[in-house]
């Protein structure tokens, strides 16, 4: 590590902490050199995900886009920013996890409905709505009666990313999980 006052390459670590819920650690260093003070940080580089949209083109995913769009659809839920962000933590872990690096728009929302359907009745059905581009009540009155069903989605379909829409319902999630 370069110190960055007089550019030697040796250093001392004199402190190591973790940092944002274990996803990087924070070095305190001392030059040998200089004895000049700084601070690092080590994260693990994760490998970029595309993004394959419903008319077929490709995007890196964004975590800020996808945390914008479940905002959006928590709005006067009293859901706490804290715990959206950590949903979005989970599903980017998920995405990380997986060995394709291509992941289709309509599996990160199915992904965000599994996770608002455990939070709030009223997120889900906002965010299912704009992601299954509802045309009229009727795409309500299905959506309600699934939320109802609770041999429709259990916790084992959760852990399996079973789908919560079914693929006849989806029309274009890209409006609320990829777009800006």
């Amino acid at each position: 590590m370069l110190c960055p006052y007089c550019q030697h390459t040796d250093s001392r670590v004199l402190e190591s902490r973790s940092t944002e819920e274990g996803q990087s650690i924070r070095r305190r260093r001392e030059c040998l050199r200089c004895k000049g003070r700084f601070t690092t940080y080590e994260r693990v580089e994760s490998v970029p995900i595309k993004v394959v949209k419903q008319d077929g083109h490709r995007e890196y995913f964004e975590r800020a886009k996808l945390l914008r769009g479940i905002i959006r659809a928590c709005e006067k839920t009293g859901i706490p920013l804290e715990r959206l962000e950590a949903i979005v933590n989970e599903i980017e872990a998920r995405l990380q996890q997986r060995s394709e690096r291509e992941v289709t728009s309509q599996e990160i929302g199915q992904l965000v409905l599994q996770y608002l359907r455990h939070e709030n009745e009223v997120a889900y059905v906002r965010f299912a709505s704009v992601y299954g581009k509802f045309k009229g009540i009727k795409d309500f009155v299905k959506t309600l009666e699934r939320l109802q069903s609770p041999a429709e989605v259990t916790q084992d379909a959760k852990d399996s990313h079973e789908p919560v829409l079914e693929e006849s319902d989806l029309k274009d999630s890209s409006s609320i999980v990829t777009s800006s």
